[in-house]
């Protein structure tokens, strides 16, 4: 496929459509716009994954660098095996997991009808099948993978509402699927092979303890090359400076705690749950940015969700570019 120039992006209204207006998300789509639609993780920022000028159109429209690669989503195994060569340990993963929150990056089929810059160079493709029933019907109603990175400008707070979408791309792209808020509320687990070696690259809504079980085996880490989305050392960042671990706020910081947390501004889990921490995250880091210059965050286990928790914690932390 032809590598498409970057396309200037002009403003105009971003429409918000509802679940009985799939069809109308479908078509604008098929016309190579941009539509920004609900998972069960986050919002993703769907285009057409076979069509060059629509992924250009993603990364413009998101900031995003040109080497980070996108997730394609997928109705199921059926439609990911026809675009990447899938090892016996992803189609596993695949049959027990999906549809849900799990990405699998494998070798890309040769022809297959893939956007060469969704692959950000690589000759490997990261697969998802949603489980959100509005992302599984607009992937029905187009007929086709969606490349969708999460719907957010690159680097910034991921969406779990439409009103988050709106609020970073609004003017940017043609519309949101308003499916309500996300109930993960952190982007998908990715899981690639080595070899026969499965290896996390990106801790996500699917716990990795759950993951090594299914395998019967313990998953290794990655590199430092980027080979996944996700990866970059800054990312998910608010604008308000982070401080993580902490016991208690400092002078000018709201604290976001987790379990009991006297003094909390928002508590992520006053019971020390990782599931409803991790489903609030995103969603109260832009609360408390919307009225703190700094953020301390109580210290979250490295346990279940915990750990996608704390990744995401620590590249909002990270320095920024």
């Amino acid at each position: 496929m032809s590598i498409a120039a970057e396309p200037a992006l002009k403003s105009a209204p971003t429409l918000r459509w509802t679940a009985g207006e799939i069809d109308r998300a479908a078509e604008t789509l098929a016309q190579g716009r941009l539509v920004a639609f609900p998972t069960e993780t986050v919002y993703g920022l769907g285009g057409d994954g076979g069509a060059d000028a629509a992924v250009a159109a993603i990364y413009a429209a998101k900031g995003r660098p040109r080497f980070n690669p996108l997730i394609l989503h997928v109705a199921g195994l059926e439609e990911a095996s026809a675009l990447a060569a899938l090892p016996p340990g992803a189609r596993l993963l695949a049959e027990r997991f999906w549809p849900g929150p799990l990405t699998l990056v494998a070798p890309a089929r040769s022809g297959a009808p893939i956007s060469a810059l969704a692959q950000a160079g690589l000759s490997s493709v990261a697969l998802r099948a949603p489980a959100h029933p509005l992302a599984q019907a607009l992937l029905t109603a187009f007929g086709g993978p969606l490349a969708g990175p999460s719907a957010n400008p690159s680097g910034a707070i991921s969406p779990t509402t439409a009103d988050h979408v709106l609020a970073g791309l609004a003017g940017r792209i043609a519309g949101v699927l308003d499916g309500g808020p996300c109930v993960i509320g952190v982007e998908s687990s990715i899981v690639g092979f080595d070899g026969d070696r499965p290896v996390l690259l990106r801790p996500g809504g699917l716990a990795a303890e759950t993951i090594e079980a299914a395998l019967g085996r313990p998953l290794g880490r990655p590199g430092g090359a980027i080979t996944a989305p996700g990866q970059l050392t800054s990312h998910y960042a608010p604008k308000a400076r982070l401080r993580l671990n902490a016991d208690e706020a400092e002078k000018d910081e709201a604290l976001l705690g987790f379990g009991p947390t006297p003094g909390a501004a928002l508590n992520l889990s006053p019971s020390g749950d990782t599931e409803e921490a991790a489903a609030n995250l995103f969603a109260m880091l832009r609360a408390l940015d919307a009225r703190a210059d700094a953020i301390a965050v109580s210290p979250v286990p490295e346990r279940g969700l915990g750990n996608a928790i704390n990744d995401r914690l620590r590249r909002a932390a990270a320095p920024r570019p």
